[in-house]
């Protein structure tokens, strides 16, 4: 039993950071309609700024994140406006080859700047926490924690503010939001910004139990996109609880099957849940 409820609580800290990986991407999709392949790499250089900014300005690695989060805000930004806004009358396949294009310059990028090896970011909560008889690193308590706030946050946003009702009003009806005077260029670049910053702190709280390398956001972002169509293509409860089931599968599969098959348990799952369920757990746009 205890190592059924430490595999959950590893479980639940993975799912955390897969979930806001694909909240940012579901987000993008569901307002704007472009697949951003690119949010593997924003989630990589914001792993790579945090690392920077606490080794080289010794910053505090909360004061970091912040950092990160501005920086890659303003990335994910930058990419909208100078990528995805000039093609936005333009065919869903040239979206995603500009996708491609910004991941590839961006993880070039990144081998440029910080080298092709592999970096461990070191924070002060690498001690171990006794709860209940199960054991637990304060980094993946943090992960936990952080993951819950920042979506209470987003949700709050969404529902309680004015411009998180018009990001909805966007996702609902396009048309509709065009009619009665929302700024389309203005929830592009906010939408993106909030993207970025998800990204950004996935990435933060999830380097310091993982490694840092340029191809760190490749295999996040394959997860991520198979999250928001098991949970339904821009529902952000669906991301929200795909993130959490993908996550609890990949650690009871790499505990009780093999750790060798952990990475195909959600192409397995997504296999899964599309032929009972084709349109996901939560079909809709951002709700």
């Amino acid at each position: 039993m205890d190592l059924f409820l430490q595999q959950l609580l590893n479980g639940l800290s993975t799912g955390s950071v897969y979930t806001l990986v694909a909240l940012g991407l579901t987000m993008v999709f569901g307002v704007l309609h472009i697949p951003n392949f690119a949010h593997g790499a924003f989630y990589m250089i914001g792993a790579y700024v945090t690392l920077t900014v606490m080794t080289i300005l010794g910053l505090h690695y909360w004061v970091a994140m912040i950092f990160s989060v501005f920086v890659i805000a303003s990335l994910a930004v930058l990419s909208d406006r100078l990528v995805y806004h000039p093609l936005r009358n333009a065919s869903p396949l040239q979206h995603m080859i500009a996708a491609v294009g910004i991941l590839l310059f961006l993880e070039a990028l990144a081998q440029v700047l910080w080298g092709a090896d592999y970096r461990r970011m070191e924070t002060s909560y690498d001690d171990v926490v006794h709860i209940f008889g199960l054991t637990v690193t304060e980094q993946r308590l943090l992960i936990l924690i952080a993951a819950v706030v920042i979506m209470a946050a987003l949700h709050w946003f969404l529902r309680k503010t004015m411009i998180g009702s018009a990001i909805i009003a966007m996702a609902q009806n396009r048309e509709g939001a065009y009619l009665v005077g929302i700024n389309a260029n203005v929830i592009s670049v906010l939408t993106f910004a909030i993207s970025g910053a998800l990204a950004a702190a996935a990435a933060t709280l999830a380097s310091p139990i993982n490694l840092i390398f340029p191809a760190m956001g490749n295999l996040v972002i394959m997860k991520a996109f198979v999250i928001i169509i098991i949970g339904g293509m821009g529902s952000i409860p669906g991301a929200i609880l795909g993130g959490y089931l993908l996550g609890v599968a990949e650690s009871f599969g790499a505990t009780y099957i093999s750790g060798d098959y952990k990475d195909m348990i959600a192409f397995v799952l997504l296999v899964i849940i599309l032929t009972v369920k084709p349109t996901g757990l939560f079909p809709g746009r951002v709700h």
